[in-house]
């Protein structure tokens, strides 16, 4: 699960224009001081909810081939057939 959430941090600092403090509150991260956290006082859900349909969309589009890695071998994986 680690792994996922640093992916997603990675993504939104690097291709995105998210401020940094809409990507920390979607991953439930404390932001700021405690004094900066006693007046925050909205929870950015329309920035977090527009956040995670760009998260969503990036995770389902179609990109190149995906390579397979079995031991030291590499076998290309072709797409699923359309259903």
């Amino acid at each position: 699960m680690h792994g996922f959430r640093s992916s997603f941090r990675d993504w939104a600092s690097e291709a995105t224009s998210f401020p940094h403090e809409v990507c920390e509150q979607a991953l439930a991260h404390t932001i700021g001081s405690a004094v900066e956290r006693a007046y925050r006082r909205g929870d950015l859900f329309e920035k977090r909810r527009q956040l995670m349909e760009a998260w969503g969309e990036f995770c389902t589009a179609e990109r190149g081939k995906v390579l397979a890695f079995q031991g030291n071998a590499v076998r290309e994986r072709l797409p699923a057939p359309p259903q």
